[in-house]
């Protein structure tokens, strides 16, 4: 089946947790608003009223006549149709468990640099988007890794479910690059702090089919248009 998988198509946002997924896999799908005249097919998607389970906004995934939406969800769909979670109920739940933990830090990441709204700009909250990184990496980023570390530690296999990849190391890999990419300082002090995250992340990137999408064109690369923004004032607040 050739997936059409539908996201914005010049920031990794929330749709990158997907498409690492996607490209673990090994997976045939067409990022459809990277084509021409793909954004306009999105936007008649989203506001077409002939579909019955309309997706909120993006990312979402189209699997034949299936319409999937919302992040977790999609990953919930495709670790099961590739071999990206484990067979058992529990262990299902579990990786869908931990993929809602990542998806609420990824929430608190969007939060440093728009924490009063999100449809104002970035300058009109400085003040406040200073205050909530200071919290944020004092107290909630450190919360967030520790507890990953600890699955780590408790696993023991050096992934997180089991004893062979999921879909939320994954996007552990993508927390990482992002945090890095965000607040270079306070990564690498977390770094030293929870060295099993790191080791995970290193195993990702290092797996064949997951270096050549990251070393491709196909990787839309870190910006401050993303969820994971770099702005040097917020580390220095």
């Amino acid at each position: 089946m050739r997936y059409e998988f539908y996201y914005w198509p010049e920031i990794q946002g929330r749709g990158e947790f997907v498409r690492l997924a996607l490209e673990e896999a090994g997976a045939d799908y067409i990022y459809v608003a990277r084509r021409k005249g793909g954004m306009d097919k999105m936007m008649r998607f989203l506001e077409s009223a002939r579909v019955q389970t309309p997706p909120f906004a993006p990312p979402f995934l189209k699997a034949g006549k299936l319409i999937v939406g919302q992040t977790a969800n999609i990953l919930l769909f495709l670790g099961q149709k590739h071999g990206l979670a484990p067979k058992s109920e529990q262990g299902r739940l579990w990786t869908h468990q931990l993929q809602l933990t990542l998806a609420d830090l990824v929430v608190e990441v969007h939060d440093t640099h728009h924490p009063v709204g999100v449809g104002l700009y970035y300058e009109d909250q400085k003040d406040e988007a200073a205050r909530r990184t200071g919290e944020f990496l004092k107290e909630r980023a450190p919360k967030f890794i520790g507890y990953v570390e600890t699955v780590l530690k408790r696993n023991k296999t050096g992934w997180l479910v089991g004893r062979s990849l999921t879909y939320p190391d994954l996007s552990v890999f993508q927390v990482v690059s992002g945090l890095r990419y965000a607040f270079p300082k306070a990564m690498r002090k977390l770094a030293k702090d929870h060295p099993r995250v790191v080791e995970l992340h290193d195993k990702v990137v290092a797996r064949p089919r997951i270096a050549a999408y990251v070393a491709s064109k196909r990787r839309i690369p870190h910006s401050t248009d993303g969820i994971f923004r770099h702005y040097p004032e917020l580390e220095e607040a």
